[in-house]
């Protein structure tokens, strides 16, 4: 496998679980139950899950008002392509 192929499998896993965790929260709340932190949605995010995020809070329209996740996940998106693109340009 190389650096790519791992890259690639990290980045699709880090995705699925922020768009799981975002769904399950959803549920979460609607029962009145145990949340997951808003900093672990945004901080998964953070770390390359962004994508994920965006899709889950689409998907089950949550978090959809809140200013860091409204504003931040696509920002930190945006700065994840701006590095991608940086990078892809040096190789």
């Amino acid at each position: 496998m190389t650096i790519t192929d791992l890259l690639m499998v990290y980045l699709l896993a880090i995705n699925l679980l922020d768009f799981v965790l975002c769904g399950a929260d959803k549920h979460r709340a609607r029962r009145g139950k145990w949340r997951i932190r808003e900093r672990t949605l945004l901080g998964l995010a953070a770390f390359g899950g962004s994508v994920g995020l965006l899709a889950g809070m689409r998907m089950f329209h949550h978090k959809t008002l809140k200013p860091a996740f409204r504003y931040g996940a696509p920002a930190i998106l945006v700065v994840h392509l701006g590095l991608a693109v940086f990078v892809m340009s040096r190789l």
